[in-house]
């Protein structure tokens, strides 16, 4: 049987090589066994999924499972946004959930994502009893026919959209939104964020343009449904056609998101969070502390000492920021890659959300997305960023990883190098507070080398000083 191991956000396979109903079983069997050991097994568990190919009945076969180790099963009735999933699980109160996703993968992955009994991503060392209790045989799952589970009581099938649009209008007056008169162009990428902004929006003046709205699990004009170029450009070629003043781009499962501004320019996540904070901070007044991932942008450090607010950098992964979120009451977190979590909601990224949350800033300063960092470059000043990923032969992981390690560059694209950070990967911090990070991604077998720097015109030559580090050459 294929070893199935959980990386930064849970499991992820290609479909029909090592991601089959076997082995989708021996996951939802070690996590029955999880949720038994830490008495959590009578408080059941929600089970969603996306509209990757074959989600629904992947989703079906883990609740056939948890169901025949008498766990109650709240199986969404469709396809779910993964923040309504986790939301779910506090809703219902729920010992936890599993999420039939691969969120931004490319569209031969499925995945299969436990959440704990906050909605939020479980910790490393957690995930790592989930592993060691997965059966290596596929005749030691258990299994009960979803019909008759259904028939028992112990599948119950649910909509978790009132519960969850009910907290998005308790975070967000929803109202002055509606009635701006916007023009908002939506990027569902063939995902789950489908229907949900002209739902939360209906009524008023401002009008919202889906595109990319359907079921479509081979993700068309897009290589994966990851909200960063070159993926969002054919959505973004839609900004001008209709007038937009926003565009909102929300990734497979739609936790997270990515924005383009009124000229049909990518803004990319790091300048997103720098933005997330200034609004939370300047425009709502709101006080707290800010958790980020070691690969995000500098933006909040500055951010903030001039607000006075705490800031930890964790880890790559909401398995690292959901926690350091409940332990110390985070206002936000977040992540380079697009997701975000929000005070007041579960300790889960939510692209919907974090959308909601840009166009109410838009509201009240009376400006467009552009305008909006002009704003943001005022307080700390322009930021610019780039990250390179690469494949690479698997043989040479260990070589390259001593590479990096043994690494000490007295300069990089010019500047001078006056730390290295090894929370995760290897960040290499330059004098003018940029950074180069190199590190091996936790989902996928390639190496990601991402820098930012408040020198548009070093960004290029530091990210190829990186891939000189790590021996490796940018295709």
């Amino acid at each position: 049987m294929t070893d199935i191991v959980f990386g930064t956000d849970g499991w992820r396979g290609q479909i029909a090589e090592d991601y089959t109903f076997a082995n989708v079983r021996r996951c939802a069997q070690g996590f029955a066994h999880y949720l038994r050991q830490n008495d959590l097994a009578n408080k059941g568990v929600v089970v969603g999924y996306d509209k990757r190919f074959g989600a629904e009945l992947f989703a079906a076969a883990t609740a056939e499972v948890l169901a025949a180790n008498g766990i109650h099963v709240w199986l969404t009735a469709g396809a779910t946004p993964t923040p309504a999933i986790s939301f779910s699980v506090v809703d219902r109160g729920a010992g936890g959930a599993v999420n039939i996703t691969a969120s931004h993968n490319p569209p031969t992955d499925c995945g299969f994502k436990v959440r704990d009994p906050r909605g939020g991503a479980i910790p490393p060392d957690e995930l790592k009893v989930i592993e060691s209790l997965i059966p290596n045989a596929d005749g030691d799952v258990k299994r009960r026919r979803l019909d008759d589970a259904q028939s028992d009581g112990l599948v119950e099938k649910f909509n978790p959209v009132p519960a969850y649009e009910a907290l998005l209008n308790r975070l967000v007056d929803t109202d002055p939104i509606r009635d701006a008169g916007f023009q908002v162009l939506v990027d569902c990428m063939w995902g789950n964020g489908a229907g949900w902004f002209p739902r939360l929006l209906a009524g008023g003046t401002t009008q919202v343009h889906e595109v990319h709205n359907e079921r479509h699990p081979l993700f068309p004009h897009m290589t994966r449904p990851e909200p960063i170029p070159p993926n969002v450009d054919h959505g973004l070629s839609f900004v001008t056609k209709v007038g937009a003043d926003v565009a909102i781009i929300n990734d497979g499962d739609a936790d997270r998101v990515g924005f383009g501004d009124e000229n049909g320019q990518f803004i990319d996540q790091l300048r997103v969070f720098g933005l997330l904070g200034y609004y939370f901070l300047e425009i709502r007044n709101e006080r707290g502390p800010i958790v980020k991932t070691v690969s995000t942008t500098k933006m909040l450090n500055k951010l903030g000492k001039i607000y006075d607010v705490p800031v930890y950098e964790t880890g790559v992964g909401f398995k690292y920021i959901a926690p350091k979120m409940v332990e110390v009451d985070a206002m936000i977190g977040g992540e380079e890659s697009g997701g975000y979590a929000f005070r007041g909601h579960v300790p889960e990224r939510d692209g919907i959300l974090a959308g909601l949350y840009l166009l109410d800033m838009m509201v009240q300063t009376g400006k467009k997305p552009s305008q909006l960092l002009d704003l943001l470059f005022e307080k700390v000043g322009p930021h610019y960023y780039d990250r390179v990923d690469t494949t690479f032969d698997q043989n040479r992981k260990d070589e390259i990883r001593e590479n990096v390690a043994s690494a000490r560059p007295e300069r990089l694209g010019g500047l001078k190098v006056v730390d290295i950070v090894t929370i995760d990967g290897h960040q290499f911090v330059m004098e003018d507070g940029g950074w180069l990070l190199v590190r091996f991604s936790g989902t996928e077998p390639i190496i990601r080398v991402y820098t930012e720097t408040t020198h548009e015109d070093k960004v290029h030559a530091v990210i190829e000083d990186g891939l000189r580090i790590a021996g490796l050459q940018q295709d």
